[in-house]
């Protein structure tokens, strides 16, 4: 199958918007430090435009690949909040990155709990990251995603080894952008980690989930304390339209009558 051409990609730009001011060599040291600042700095989100799976690892996948790195597309159904026998679509991206003769996982857009850190293609090992450890269980010809939750592990999504392209995650992309029934477009959503912390916003339910298991919650009442927190916490930069300021402002409203919901669930 002929192979699609990477476009071209400042990589001066992208290196200073995540801060990273170190080696581009294709080695395993520069995709550790290009992921982990990725993900801290490049909020998951679906704001428009929206920033979830598909932006993240197609971005990180061009700059992979400007660099020298063999990076192969995969999909995965999503399972987290479903039992791990439930056939969900093919509806996330993610990345299988060839260094020195070993493989590895890379995934830049699951949101609540993107992995921070590569991830070799070997099963049963715990691995660790900069945040929680993962590990991969084989079942059949697919493999199970999990990370570990305090003494508990959780599973994130099963995916195969089939090589995926542009057109699939298109078709993808444009039916989870545009189903009304798409949790990316019924509700605001946000997470970022940070150093021993991860951030995540479920309309007006935010939360900060701390790597020794403990979780500080608190339901943003005004518009004003929503976009505070999208530009700090979630390092967004947001217009001043009146149009977004009724949306936060109606979520916010919504949100407060109901009593807000967990925010690990996004």
């Amino acid at each position: 199958m002929t192979a699609v051409a990477t476009p071209a990609i400042d990589l001066a730009a992208y290196f200073r918007r995540i801060g990273y001011p170190g080696d581009t060599a294709p080695t395993l040291d520069v995709l550790r430090a290009i992921q982990l600042r990725h993900s801290q700095t490049i909020a998951f989100e679906n704001l428009n435009p929206l920033l979830y799976c598909f932006e993240q690892n197609t971005l990180l996948r061009h700059v992979l690949e400007a660099l020298g790195f063999r990076v192969t597309g995969l999909a995965a159904r999503v399972l987290w909040g479903a039992p791990e026998d439930a056939i969900m679509p093919r509806g996330h991206m993610l990345l299988r990155v060839d260094v020195d003769k070993m493989l590895y996982l890379v995934d830049a857009g699951f949101g609540v709990l993107t992995p921070t850190g590569p991830l070799r293609l070997e099963p049963y090992i715990e691995q660790a990251t900069p945040h929680e450890p993962f590990r991969l269980l084989p079942v059949g010809d697919d493999y199970l995603m999990q990370a570990k939750l305090g003494a508990a592990w959780r599973t994130l999504y099963r995916f195969g080894l089939e090589e995926h392209f542009l057109p699939d995650y298109e078709v993808t992309n444009w039916y989870l952008s545009h189903n009304p029934a798409s949790h990316f477009i019924t509700g605001l959503m946000a997470a970022r980690p940070a150093a021993g912390r991860r951030y995540t916003l479920r309309n007006a339910d935010f939360a900060i989930h701390f790597l020794n298991g403990r979780t500080e919650r608190r339901v943003l009442g005004t518009a004003v304390e929503l976009r505070e927190t999208l530009e700090g916490p979630f390092g967004l930069t947001l217009p001043d339209a009146r149009e977004l300021d009724a949306t936060l402002a109606r979520i916010a409203d919504t949100a407060t009558s109901l009593g807000g919901h967990d925010g690990r669930n996004i």
